[in-house]
């Protein structure tokens, strides 16, 4: 049977709109938090520039956050480390850090002032495809993990990714310049 003929099973590829589920609570939550630990106990070297602990002030609470997120590429240059949002426009620490509460981001062996920036899809769009091609190994997982965050099946093609960047947002942190 081909993808055109009537009563096909064809999945399409990127398809409509989808509730994308909730960020994780009870057991995963504390779970996820594991990391944190590392950062406090001076262990955070040993992730690497791989994750970077983001420190930061709940805009509704005022009460002090904090946040392991998985680095997707970082340039030693500019010391910039790109991550995602994995929620998309709901992650919470997102909302703190466009409000101005980032307080500090732990990587490697540096800490800093975060300045951010959220990066235009063009470029989302090329550092998650350099970073599927480094992750080449996990290249499951990581579909079944993206997949999962977005509430759609993500194939890796050019156009679920895209879909992807413009859902989740790829975000820069660098430290702050005193200008």
């Amino acid at each position: 049977m081909t993808p055109e003929s009537p009563g096909s099973a064809r999945v399409p590829e990127v398809p409509g709109p989808v509730r994308q589920p909730a960020p994780p609570g009870g057991m995963l939550r504390a779970l996820l938090g594991l990391p944190v630990q590392l950062y406090h106990a001076h262990l955070g070297v040993l992730l690497g520039r791989r994750f970077l602990l983001l420190v930061h002030t709940g805009r509704r609470t005022g009460i002090k956050r904090e946040t392991v997120l998985e680095v997707i590429r970082y340039d030693p240059v500019a010391r910039e480390a790109v991550v995602a949002a994995g929620w998309g426009r709901r992650t919470g620490w997102l909302h703190n850090v466009e409000a101005g509460l980032a307080r500090e981001v732990w990587i490697g062996r540096e800490r800093f002032v975060p300045a951010y920036r959220v990066l235009a899809p063009d470029e989302a769009e090329r550092l998650f495809a350099d970073y599927e091609r480094r992750s080449r190994l996990g290249a499951p997982l990581v579909r079944a993990v993206i997949s999962r965050l977005v509430g759609w099946r993500y194939y890796g093609t050019q156009a679920s990714r895209r879909r992807v960047v413009e859902q989740l947002s790829l975000v820069g942190f660098r430290p702050r310049t005193l200008n």
